[in-house]
């Protein structure tokens, strides 16, 4: 069975990674359209990209989005997953149940719901309505992650912290925010991540000022069949491999489980 599983596992991960192998070599081509196989190899498209100014400011404002909206998923997740763990309160398991309503509804519904809300609120069109709507988003991958993170841990070591004379507060501060190092980066990346990727919703509330980079890339190719997009995809590549390799020599996501 094992020699039967590896070529079948082999198989499928290239499927997975299929899209990449070919945007990475499409990058680096020299013709005016995309092609898996380039005849010659140039930076062309590389230096397009940071000679497009939409594309760059873009790409700052996804940046700064992402980083605010992965601390204010942090932020709210830590006590959400706190009290979906340590405490029995009433309706738990209807704010579990809850809490992944942005993962199962259609982003398409959810984008339209976000923007009719923050139309009434005199919002719409502005940074806070985008950082609110990526933290609805990202909320869920943060709250299963640390709710994960701190079902792993031995909570008695929590418990003989305050046996010592320890307040809650200093229990959390100096017992379960180190136990729970590797759970917080992790539920950072996916927020980062997500928030970094994120088009359905966000194309609801962006404005001619206010453009996120996956919303100038999917305007992009809408007119232009250049592999300047095919740049910046392998740009992101990079970015996100060299964060979750970095992270994980330092911490290990092995220490989650």
């Amino acid at each position: 069975m094992r020699r039967l599983l590896a070529p079948v596992n082999v198989v499928i991960c290239l499927f997975m990674l299929s899209p990449i192998l070919v945007t990475i070599p499409a990058s680096f081509g020299d013709a005016e359209i995309i092609t898996a196989l380039p005849d010659r190899l140039s930076l062309r498209w590389y230096r397009n990209f940071l000679q497009t100014p939409e594309l760059v400011s873009a790409l700052m404002l996804s940046l700064r989005l992402a980083a605010a909206s992965t601390a204010l998923s942090l932020i709210i997740g830590l006590p959400a997953a706190l009290a979906l763990t340590r405490y029995r309160l009433a309706g738990r398991d209807a704010f579990r149940a809850l809490s992944l309503a942005p993962i199962v509804v259609p982003g398409l519904i959810l984008g339209l719901a976000l923007l009719i809300f923050f139309s009434r609120a005199g919002l719409a069109g502005s940074f806070v309505s985008l950082l609110l709507a990526h933290c609805v988003v990202c909320l869920p991958y943060a709250i299963r992650t640390l709710t994960a993170g701190l079902q792993g841990m031995d909570e008695s070591l929590v418990h003989a912290a305050m046996s010592l004379g320890a307040t809650p507060f200093t229990a959390l501060r100096t017992v379960t925010l180190p136990l729970l190092k590797a759970a917080l980066l992790a539920a950072g990346i996916f927020a980062f991540v997500t928030s970094l990727d994120e088009l359905v919703v966000t194309l609801f509330l962006t404005g001619p000022r206010l453009s996120t980079l996956p919303v100038e890339m999917f305007n992009y190719i809408e007119v232009t069949s250049d592999p300047t997009i095919a740049a910046v995809s392998v740009l992101l590549i990079v970015f996100t491999s060299v964060t979750v390799l970095a992270i994980e020599r330092l911490v290990g996501f092995g220490e989650l489980v």
